[in-house]
């Protein structure tokens, strides 16, 4: 019997099984379609066989990093959460997924990695506070820019400016994508039927963040929570295939984050004990470097080391150690 595909994704927080976007599309279609894959869950890129997370490598040694290319390959595996939809409904969600894309998706990425508050108080506090001295540093930032880039590329606008009139046009397109999907989901528990199919992940996905985290500009999240249907949805996911996770969601009462789950660090002891090695390792690596090539550099190989490993079986709930 062949191994499973892992998965690397981004940690949890925030009653959530991960709090990046992307790793919770893919985690869920994964629950979706009964994918049994093995989760490594980490709060450092560069761990990963890509640098990037998500990031799916295949029994073949292959990596995938883009939601859409995952789902693509557990189909040819044939854990398809799509199998029972209609021509027309395919249709239906691929247009929705696209509409995503072009009016939820840029409103996000300003939501969390370009506004100004959001960003200090939560985006980089969250990532710098979790990631390895010395990523911690410098990674926040890059993974900003990267942000800006994508939502310049989202926008066709190479002179992307932040401020009012821009904010006011990427929440406006965000509400108006956000009613259109409250009008098309209704009262139903899933947006085709009984069965969740990738446009639930793909919703889950992009609402979830906003919906659970705290963020100090919440106008988008507002709006989302004023939606009944919509914030009830992404409950009943987190209840039914993440429970552990619903749970928590359900019962946070205090203002500050829930310690993240799985993942690298399980307790604290370990933590603080793993931040010191990685920060051993990453100097030493750093002056080893300097040394041989008279160049100062940091080398994203000289801080990997093996992942803890959990495992993640595509059904209605985790099995997840910890």
């Amino acid at each position: 019997m062949a191994a499973p595909d892992e998965l690397f994704c981004w940690e949890g927080d925030w009653g959530l099984p991960s709090v990046s976007t992307d790793c919770l599309v893919v985690l869920a279609y994964a629950q979706f379609a009964g994918a049994p894959l093995k989760l490594r869950k980490m709060s450092n890129p560069w761990r990963s066989p890509s640098g990037l997370l998500p990031t799916l490598r295949t029994n073949q040694k292959e990596s995938l990093t883009r939601p859409s290319d995952i789902i693509i390959h557990l189909r040819k595996q044939k854990y398809n959460a799509d199998y029972d939809l209609s021509a027309k409904e395919g249709a239906d969600s691929l247009a929705f997924i696209s509409l995503l894309e072009e009016k939820l998706k840029p409103a996000l990425i300003y939501t969390f990695w370009v506004e100004p508050k959001n960003y200090v108080d939560v985006t980089r506090r969250w990532y710098a506070d979790h990631m390895p001295f010395p990523l911690n540093f410098f990674l926040p930032g890059r993974m900003q820019r990267g942000q800006l880039e994508k939502l310049r590329l989202l926008r066709g606008d190479e002179s992307l400016e932040s401020g009012e009139e821009l904010e006011k046009e990427l929440y406006r397109d965000a509400t108006e994508c956000l009613n259109l999907l409250s009008q098309r989901l209704g009262s139903h528990k899933f947006f085709f039927g009984d069965s969740p199919s990738s446009l639930d992940a793909f919703v889950f996905g992009h609402l979830a963040p906003v919906l659970k985290s705290k963020l100090p500009n919440g106008k988008l999240q507002q709006h989302l929570k004023s939606l009944d249907n919509l914030s009830n949805f992404c409950s009943n996911i987190l209840l039914l295939y993440f429970p552990r996770h619903g749970r928590e969601s359900c019962g946070q009462k205090t203002s500050s984050p829930a310690p993240p789950d799985g993942g690298d660090f399980d307790h604290v002891p370990n933590k603080r004990r793993k931040q010191v090695l990685s920060a051993i390792v990453a100097l030493g690596a750093m002056l080893s470097y300097a040394l041989l090539t008279g160049m100062v550099s940091i080398q994203q190989e000289a801080l990997e080391e093996p992942p803890d490993r959990e495992t993640v079986v595509g059904s209605h709930g985790e099995d997840e150690d910890g």
